[in-house]
């Protein structure tokens, strides 16, 4: 075998130094090996030429084998990489795609760019995407966390609280050591660990009336990762004034949901199903009712899969429809929901609700 292998590194060199294309190069290699196969086939068991290289043709035929798998690897990541920057693209295109999505890039999301339903386009616009996720807690850690491994070039995170060590159950984007943080530090430190191609704009603050308008416009989808009625009547009530939609989750004990809210797409909005606030009894906080620290994970992974969905225009998005999950008996139900025709927010005759003139909002600034 060696013998071979000296042969083949000879011919290589011979070819390198007279500059002889690859192509002819890998022939003569592929001569050589078709030579030694007939040598093991022709020749009876034994030869002196049989036994000098490697005794028998499975070893060749496995070194072939390993080789071809190699090269359909290396075929493959150029084909990824023609569909992201097709041939036919002007110079101008193919030098903006440059600088948004790198060669890493490429690898990173490979298996994001081979689904038929994101392909190259679909994984640039989750590249161009603006996400703000309201909430990062425990719906929000994983929304957070999927949404960044995903690729979405923008993510703002507001929240006006600090990392607890109860809350290290559930919400998984925070670690031990980041007890007493911001949670939009202690996110934006595990976003940037997890992937260093996403920008993040953290608002440590509470989302209010009056900075909602103004927050909200300098995004595209808005994540309602929220546990309270009030957070979520405000974000539904911004995001339909400026025609934005709303992915929004909600868990307690056993059970979640997830809907999306989006009248600009002929879906319902929130006031449009949930038109009065639960009593009391009805929507206990997760610290008095309690929650399985896995549920938010289930919900949250579902809230930022269609996300995705809505960004690149996959599959069906839940408008119109909301999905139920009971984790207890390990059921998944779908029901439908309807836009209507009186809600005050959504409505033909609803007016903007939002201030004329909002607070600017800046991310907060490290020192």
């Amino acid at each position: 075998m060696i013998v071979v292998f000296s042969m083949a590194a000879t011919i290589w060199g011979i070819g390198a130094a007279m500059r002889t294309p690859f192509q002819a190069r890998w022939i003569m290699l592929g001569l050589l090996f078709v030579a030694v196969l007939a040598l093991h086939v022709v020749l009876p068991d034994g030869h002196p030429l049989r036994e000098g290289t490697g005794g028998s043709a499975a070893l060749w035929l496995l070194i072939a084998g390993g080789a071809g798998v190699i090269f359909l690897y290396f075929r493959g990541l150029t084909y990824i990489r023609q569909r992201v920057s097709p041939t036919d693209a002007t110079p101008a295109d193919v030098a903006t795609r440059s600088q948004t999505m790198g060669e890493v890039e490429l690898e990173r999301y490979a298996r994001h760019i081979v689904l038929r339903e994101i392909g190259g386009p679909g994984q640039t616009k989750l590249k161009k995407a603006r996400v703000l996720v309201v909430g990062a807690g425990g719906l929000g850690s994983p929304v957070l966390q999927y949404l960044a491994a995903a690729g979405v070039g923008t993510l703002g995170i507001i929240d006006d609280d600090r990392v607890d060590h109860t809350n290290l159950q559930r919400q998984t984007i925070h670690r031990d050591s980041a007890t007493g943080l911001p949670k939009t530090r202690s996110a934006e430190e595990s976003i940037h660990a997890l992937n260093p191609y996403v920008t993040v704009h953290p608002y440590t603050r509470k989302l209010t009336e009056e900075i909602a308008e103004a927050l909200f416009e300098d995004y595209d989808l808005i994540i309602d990762a929220t546990d309270n009625q009030a957070a979520r009547r405000l974000i539904n009530r911004t995001a339909v004034g400026l025609g934005l939609p709303v992915v929004q989750g909600a868990i307690t004990q056993w059970e979640g949901q997830v809907a999306i809210w989006d009248p600009s797409f002929g879906g319902p909005c929130y006031e449009c199903v949930f038109p009065e606030d639960p009593t009391a009894e009805q929507a206990l906080s997760c610290a008095e009712a309690g929650v399985v620290g896995s549920l938010p994970g289930i919900i949250g992974t579902i809230m930022a899969t269609e996300a995705i969905k809505r960004i690149t225009g996959a599959g069906t998005p839940l408008i119109g429809h909301m999905l139920i999950y009971d984790a207890l008996d390990a059921e998944t139900r779908k029901i439908a929901v309807k836009r209507r025709k009186g809600c005050p927010v959504c409505g033909s005759a609803a007016k903007a609700v939002v201030p004329a003139q909002a607070e600017p909002v800046t991310a907060e600034e490290r020192p």
